[in-house]
């Protein structure tokens, strides 16, 4: 189809399906800006017990190995909705915010969970991958569950997983790895209680775990090509896949697409009679400049104008995923048409945002950043903000990546602002092997600037030498190293620069 025709169609879904957001008497607005989550203060874990419960975490964690893992699904909802019929569907006390797409999904989940606290609520989050303790999927209150509770909440829902794997017999797979911690991230949040929980999708949206929710609001962030063994050969047939999430008379809040990617989208909100909020329509990015520690932002809200945002996160994408946060958090509260959010309370939260493993500095002299790009699309937005708002002189790339990725889209991307590349590998099974690894770069980089290392940390010495080495005006001129390629890299090298799960 031609551009003209997609546009054509799509303005006519417009007119066919005007933007109608739900403001009804009893809409939440924000809280008075000193406003605290009204909620009792958690226990802190005893020291003793915690100790103990993470030699214990290693033994669950071996448990869950056993079962299919989280690259393998199996297209249903029959395994995870038994499941949690069984413990008493969990998923239907508290309000869900869902968030789907291809970049930006963590991100955005973040920057949701910090809104909501910030408006006073208690809140649940679960996200995935986890960057270096499997305890960060599961967070109450913005902080990851202590290994204690995550143990306890396994243990008390295994007995129905066996009953669910035992029910299921030879007809299909046992419950996936990934199913069953969705499952313990759903109870861990009606125990707690949450007052309303995010939820990131794991893979695609209609057949993943996470989409046994309900979700009143759901976020589609930026829509690419990943996965395509399971979600579809094409744009459309994944996008179509991630619409799924978009639930009978909800909100979708939606981020730029490509047109054809909106078109799906946009049918599907249709087909369910669900409410949209489109970025550069309804909701958008009105300023943007870069600020020392991140950058400073003009947000057009659902209910109005936000100004003078700091958000401590480098990149347009970034700005982009808080405008898609922003809209979110407006229309679960019901905020549209000149009813806003209290804005001090919008400041603060998004000053507030951490985002471990996201161009993360964990060095200075040389500077060492991380980030958790695993595929092109989140490699060129790194490469172009590398490039935007950092003035290295040199830079070598420390890059790790999974064999069922991209490596030669991500390489090909960073290329461009990279001076050398130290091809590598994490400590994952399914981790490429650096020789070939080292054939794409070569083809990408040239042969001199390519060096090969057996493992991360010998990568990140070689890199911090070759920029040590390259800079003759002293280590603190201009040097940098970026580590990059996988979550499980960015992870990897959290530990190694002695960072705490996050």
């Amino acid at each position: 189809m031609a551009r003209d025709d997609e546009e054509a169609e799509l303005d006519q879904l417009d007119q066919d399906y005007p933007v109608e957001l739900t403001t009804g008497d009893n809409a939440v607005a924000g809280p008075p800006t000193d406003a605290k989550p009204d909620t009792e203060e958690p226990i802190e874990p005893d020291p003793v017990r915690e100790a103990k419960a993470l030699a214990e975490l290693r033994e669950v964690e071996a448990e869950l190995d056993q079962r299919w893992g989280e690259t393998k699904i199996a297209p249903s909802l029959d395994r995870i909705t038994t499941l949690l019929h069984l413990v008493g569907d969990p998923q239907t006390t508290y309000p869900v915010l869902h968030v789907a797409g291809t970049n930006g999904k963590g991100s955005t989940a973040r920057m949701i969970d910090a809104l909501l606290t910030r408006m006073g609520l208690r809140t649940g989050r679960y996200t995935s991958p986890h960057l270096q303790l499997v305890t960060e999927r599961i967070a109450i209150d913005g902080a990851p569950i202590a290994a204690s509770a995550y143990i306890d909440t396994y243990r008390d829902i295994a007995p129905f997983v066996d009953m669910v794997d035992r029910a299921t017999g030879d007809d299909g797979p046992r419950m996936t790895k990934f199913e069953v911690l969705t499952g313990m991230a759903l109870a861990a949040f009606a125990d707690a209680p949450v007052e309303a929980a995010v939820l990131e999708v794991g893979m695609g949206g209609s057949w993943d775990a996470t989409n046994i929710a309900d979700a009143q609001v759901a976020a589609i962030a930026p829509i690419g090509l990943d996965h395509t063994d399971y979600l579809g050969p094409d744009i459309t047939s994944i996008a179509a896949e991630k619409a799924g999430v978009i639930k009978p008379g909800s909100v979708a809040v939606i981020a730029e697409q490509q047109p054809d990617v909106m078109r799906v989208i946009l049918e599907r909100a249709v087909d369910v009679d669900a409410s949209v909020a489109r970025a550069g329509q309804e909701f958008a990015v009105l300023e943007r400049e870069v600020a020392v520690g991140g950058q400073r932002l003009k947000l057009q809200g659902l209910g109005g104008v936000y100004d003078d945002i700091f958000l401590p996160l480098h990149g347009a994408h970034q700005a982009a995923n808080a405008a898609l946060a922003l809209a979110t958090v407006e229309a679960f509260f019901g905020a549209g048409k000149d009813k806003q959010l209290v804005v001090e309370a919008v400041r603060e939260a998004f000053a507030e945002v951490e985002m471990p493993g996201r161009l993360e500095r964990v060095r200075s002299a040389p500077t060492v950043l991380l980030d958790a790009a695993h595929n092109p699309a989140g490699a060129r937005a790194l490469a172009e903000t590398v490039e935007a708002e950092f003035a290295f002189r040199r830079l070598a790339a420390v890059v790790g990546v999974m064999t069922d990725k991209d490596a030669r889209g991500i390489l090909d991307a960073l290329e461009p602002v990279v001076t050398d590349v130290v091809v590598t590998r994490n400590n994952s099974p399914r981790a490429m092997p650096p020789a070939e690894l080292a054939e794409l770069a070569r083809s990408a980089f040239g042969e001199e600037r390519v060096h090969v290392e057996p493992s991360l940390d010998e990568a990140v010495e070689t890199a911090v030498a070759l920029v040590e080495q390259g800079d003759v005006e002293g280590p603190m001129s201009g040097g940098g190293v970026l580590i990059t390629g996988s979550v499980v890299t960015a992870g990897q090298a959290r530990s190694l620069f002695g960072k705490e799960p996050a």
